[in-house]
């Protein structure tokens, strides 16, 4: 099947996320600026969540200017995908609202993770519907190190949130950072 819906229900289900993170701030009450600082951890929280669900939305455009076609599998897998950051408003809501504290930190770092783990499960789908057939996508998505790294640095992180929550709040920090730099796999695909 052709994977136009898909695309614009995803595009849809992430518009969605990112006005329901908006929504969650709250204005300080006063006038002054000092009124801002309560509000600060929350904003900075979006702030890292906005970067995460915008990286999401470009790679996962991006994948699918490369393919032609989905399958059901395809669609339960982004469906999964979108499950996991449907979620980044909750826990970036909780994260804000506790000032970094453990448990929030912990679970923020389980979310991303979560995506990054369905964000592979999806690209993997994708080939499968192709039978490896789509060199372009094999070419470009590679040994996804980038990918496989997310993982592992987030399974670190969350449990440096017990420890430590500023040192996991900087590797979710420096992931965004890493996944920032371009990565012109599948634009030379696309080009291609």
């Amino acid at each position: 099947m052709g994977k136009s819906r898909l695309e614009a229900f995803s595009d849809g289900v992430i518009a969605i996320i990112i006005t329901i993170m908006v929504l969650e701030m709250k204005a300080p009450h006063g006038s002054e600026l000092a009124d801002l600082i309560p509000v600060a951890p929350t904003f900075l929280t979006y702030i890292l969540s906005y970067v995460y669900v915008g990286l999401y939305w470009n790679n996962h455009h991006h994948l699918f200017q490369v393919v032609q076609r989905v399958s059901g599998g395809v669609l339960w897998a982004n469906l999964h995908l979108l499950f996991w950051l449907s979620l980044i408003p909750f826990v970036t809501h909780w994260l804000g609202d506790n000032h970094f504290t453990a448990w929030p930190t912990a679970l923020y770092g389980g979310v991303l993770c979560m995506a990054a783990i369905a964000y592979y499960i999806l690209s993997r789908a994708l080939l499968a519907v192709h039978d490896g057939g789509n060199k372009k996508l094999a070419a470009a998505l590679g040994r996804d190190y980038k990918g496989k790294l997310s993982v592992i640095v987030y399974a670190v992180a969350i449990g440096l949130a017990f420890v430590v929550p500023a040192v996991s709040l900087a590797l979710y920090a420096l992931m965004a950072a890493v996944w920032l730099i371009p990565d012109r796999r599948l634009e030379h695909v696309i080009d291609a």
